[in-house]
This record gives structure tokens, sequence and C-alpha cells, in this order.
């Protein structure tokens, strides 16, 4: 690739497109403006959002459902801290994405320059890498290196400051990269280490295979049912903040509590496996592991001792591949897949004998009739939110891509969520959850979908109030010390008139699927304001 002669931001763009990259989620800002001058002309399209922190949460989005890096691009100092926040999100959903922030002039560091920062540093904490690019020459290789980073592994967030004197600087010379440059660093494994583990693992009576949120994605999901197939042990994805409890799983706490012999097929040893301590996992269950970060099997050791039995040092994708390519030996026990199989499924069959009702709608009311939208589209998107809300959407819903808050347990990423992923996914069904509280976070981006021409449903779960909260402190404290939780029922669907949206107030429950399908049909970013009942997320559990 040919650089000579061409500026800073100008060599910026062309490396994101010699990448295969052709979208940025970003603010502007002062220091980046180079970068948008350098647009002009390319392949890359931006996408204006109202919040740095929104930015982020986009191009968390777009990675998840594409597979491809998420770029986001901000302005240096108040706008880099905005965006900092959102990188936790996207690194305990392990989702690779590059958050480029305008810097400082390198020149004028140390004198007090206009918001001059130590941006590296204070983003260092959430990232796999993070570091300012200092000159002219490093801005392509310092790309190449983010992207490998960044999609190596365990995917994660990296980050990289871009001082404005070196975008405005001229090349003197060329830098030569290829589309390899960008690959991901692939790890290799052992067959024989491979073959032994499998073997150990099938020998159990009641296996289980722990994969963590990098396979949570619509690929990586079916090669974890692939998998499953293969080997006829069950595979089981785990991406929520509720851990063993997540309400999309069912009953499975009731399984994993039988499990004899536990494959961690990257999944971390954390708070969301009760740190694989009894009662949530058997004392006496053995452990195998294969994962890619030296820091997680340390972990798993420190967690189990003894009981970590195996242990293969590999990224998940090409394990998988490796354990695909072996001679199919299928000793599992049908039984248990569908024992387990069965306890993922379950849901209460009172939730299918609801009466109906207005105003105080049961959230299973408000969300189930949604289902059928899902059911349209072969590539149909559910967004959840965090809250309970969030939860009982995950235990109502699902759809080939979901993308929800994660590991990380943080609210209000929804609506910048679903602004790209019909960016990503231009005709599928796109329904995203929310709470009225976490509505307040990026409601503005409405007004990105609206300028983008961006549909999608948002349905907001309207109890007036931080219904999360709430549930703790009646469970902790009492009914008589909640405090710092109400909310005023108020029109959220004006709002997103407001914008130049569709909006509806939903009251009673047989009104759901009628208002999603007028929302539909209206083409617009919508907003269906569903008043509920502020319940307690969903506890599922069988007898």
């Amino acid at each position: 690739m040919g650089l000579k002669n061409k500026s800073g931001a100008n060599i910026f763009v062309e490396t994101l497109g010699l990448a295969g990259i052709n979208k940025i989620f970003t603010l502007s800002g002062n220091h980046i403006m180079p970068i948008y001058d350098a647009v002009f002309g390319s392949t890359i399209d931006l996408i204006h959002t109202r919040h740095e922190a929104a930015a982020v949460h986009m191009a968390d989005a777009w990675a998840r459902l594409t597979g491809k890096v998420g770029i986001a691009l901000v302005t240096g100092g108040p706008g880099h801290a905005n965006a900092i926040s959102a990188l936790y999100t996207a690194g305990m959903a392990e989702s690779p994405v590059i958050l480029f922030s305008g810097h400082a002039p390198i020149g004028q560091l140390g004198k007090g320059a206009f918001q001059e920062m130590h941006q590296a540093d204070i983003a260092a904490p959430l990232t796999k890498a993070s570091w300012v690019c200092e000159k002219l020459e490093n801005i392509a290789t310092d790309i190449a290196k983010a992207i490998r980073i960044a999609t190596s592994g365990r995917p994660g967030p990296v980050h990289i400051s871009l001082p404005t004197d070196v975008l405005e600087a001229l090349a003197s010379n060329a830098n030569n990269l290829t589309i390899n440059s960008f690959a991901p660093e692939a790890s290799a494994i052992n067959s024989t280490e491979l073959i032994a583990l499998l073997n150990q693992l099938k020998q159990a009576k009641k296996p289980l295979i722990l994969a963590g949120p990098m396979m949570q994605s619509k690929n990586g999901r079916i090669a974890l049912h692939s998998l499953e197939d293969f080997l006829g042990i069950p595979c089981i994805g785990m991406e929520s903040p509720r851990g063993i409890g997540d309400p999309s799983l069912g009953a499975f706490s009731e399984v994993l509590n039988q499990a004899d012999c536990i494959l961690l097929l990257g999944k971390k040893v954390d708070f969301t496996l009760k740190f694989a301590q009894s009662p949530g996992i058997k004392p006496n269950c053995i452990f195998l592991q294969i994962d890619p970060d030296q820091d997680e099997i340390d972990r798993a050791k420190n967690a189990v001792g003894s009981r970590l039995s195996n242990v293969i040092k590999a990224d998940i994708p090409t394990a998988i591949q490796a354990i695909m390519k072996l001679d199919r030996n299928n000793l599992a026990n049908l039984e248990w897949k569908n024992e387990v199989q069965s306890a993922i499924q379950f849901r209460p069959s009172a939730w299918n004998a609801l009466p109906k009702a207005s105003n105080n709608i049961h959230p299973v009311q408000a969300l189930k009739p949604l289902q059928q939208i899902l059911d349209s589209h072969p590539d149909s998107v559910l967004i959840s939110d965090g809250g309970e809300i969030g939860q009982w959407a995950q235990a109502c819903l699902s759809a080939p891509n979901r993308v929800i808050n994660g590991v990380a347990g943080s609210i209000g990423s929804a609506l910048p969520f679903a602004v790209a992923a019909r960016v990503a996914k231009p005709d599928a069904p796109i329904i995203s959850v929310m709470g009225d509280g976490t509505f307040g976070f990026h409601s503005a981006e409405i007004d990105t979908a609206v300028r983008y021409k961006l549909p999608f449903i948002l349905v907001v779960g309207n109890d007036a109030r931080w219904n999360a909260e709430y549930q703790i402190q009646v469970r902790e404290y009492g009914k008589d010390r909640t405090i710092g939780c109400e909310l005023l029922p108020s029109h959220y669907e004006k709002v997103c008139e407001a914008f130049g949206g569709h909006g509806e107030l939903v009251q009673h429950s047989d009104g759901v699927l009628p208002a999603a399908k007028r929302a539909l049909e209206a083409n617009l970013p919508s907003c269906l304001n569903i008043m509920i009942e502020g319940l307690a997320a969903p506890n599922i559990k069988r007898g």
C-alpha cells in the first residue's frame, strides 16, 4: 500500500480500508477533525452519534453481530473520558473493539495543552492494550497491531490515542501492509493432548462443556451446537451477569449441580460460576480447561486446586476446529444430554395462563408476544439491557442473533446496540428491550437512528422505578427501607416521536403484538412504552 506524501489522517483512513473496515461509530471533536476531512472520497461511512460511550457501545454490538472488529472514534480529553466506561461492557463481553481517541499534540505535551490527559493510562485497565501513536510512521502498523490484539486469543477492546500533530503530519516514506498484516494470531494445539483431555471428559457420567461470551454470537452458538452433536456432550454458553441463574438457561442450575466433570472452554471461573464452589457445583467435580490466557488458567487453578485435572492453552476456535477433525467417538450419555436440554428449555407453565391485564402488565405478557416477530426472519436480532426487565426478556425471547449487556452487568447500552444492529443487519427485525430507568442513558441516540434511517423496535418496560435496586432493597432491608428507586410513569413513546420516530403507549396485554406490528410498518425507530408490573427477575426452578 503506497502511502507517500499523505497526511497521517489519510494514512489512518486508507489503512482501515485495507483492513476491510467500512464503518466507524464516532462523535466529532477538535482533535479528530483531520480524520473527518480524510474520510471524503473513501469507502468508510461515519455513523455520527450523540455521546461517546454510545459510539463504543455501537462498535461493540457491530463486532458481536458481524464477527469483525468494531471501530469507535472520539475526540480527546473529555470525549475520551466519556467513552471509557463502555469499554468495560465490551471487554467483559469479549468483543473485539478498537477505540481511537484524538489526543493533544505531541509537541505540546507537558505544557498545558488543550484537553491534555494521560489517555492511554486511563484506558489501560479496561483494554487488552492501550498506547499513544507517537509518530506518523507508526499509524498503519499501530492499526494492524491493534486489530491483531483485539481479535487474537480471547477477543477484547484495544485503545490507541492519536495526537493531532501526528494526524496532520505528511508522510515521507511508504508503509507496505497486506491484508495478512491484520490477521489474528492462531495458536497451535497438540492433538495427543487434546485426545487425552477429551477421553477424560467422555469417561464422566455427567459431563458438561461450558463456553464463555465470545462463543455467544450467532456463528459461535452454531459452532457450539455442532460440537455438542459431534461429542454428544451438552455445550452451554454463558454470558449473563446472573451466571448459573441466567433465566435464558431455564433450570440449568439444577443440572450443573449434578455434573461430575466440566470442560471450561474459554469460560472464566468467576462469580458467574460461583467461583466453582459448592453448592452451585459438586465439591468433587473434576475440571478440564482450554483457554488462551495464562491468567485465566491460573485463576482456575487457584479456585479448584487439584480438581483442575487437565489444561490446554489454546484459542477456542482453534480448539473446536481441532476437535471436529478427530475421529468421532461418541460415548456420551444420551439420557444426561436430554436432561440438560430439558432443564434449559423449561419455563413455568403458569406463564401460559396469565389473565389479561391493564396497566400493570406481567412482564411475560409484555414480551412473549414479540417472539412472533423474531420468528419471522432467519436473521432476527434480540437485544436486552440489564435490570429485571432484561432478565424477563432473556427468559421469554430468543433469536438467531442476541446481544445483551453481558457479564459486565451494565445498563443503558440497549439503544446504541439497536442502532448498530440495524447497520449490521439491514433487513432483519430488531427488538431491543430496556427498562424505563435506562431509557435516560442514551435516549438521544433515537436522533442518530432517525438521521440515518435505521428502524428498530425499542420496548420500554415501564414500572416507574429502578426495579433491580428496589428488589435488592426489599430483599435485604424490607419494604419500608427503599430509597432512590422512584421514577415517574413518563411517556417515553412521546420522546421517540419528538426525535422523529414512532411511539405507542401500551396499557393492555392484548395490545402488545398489534402495537409491535404497527411499529414494523412505520419503518422508523419505534418505542413501545409498556406499562408493566414491577416484578423481580425470574428464578426458574422445576417442581
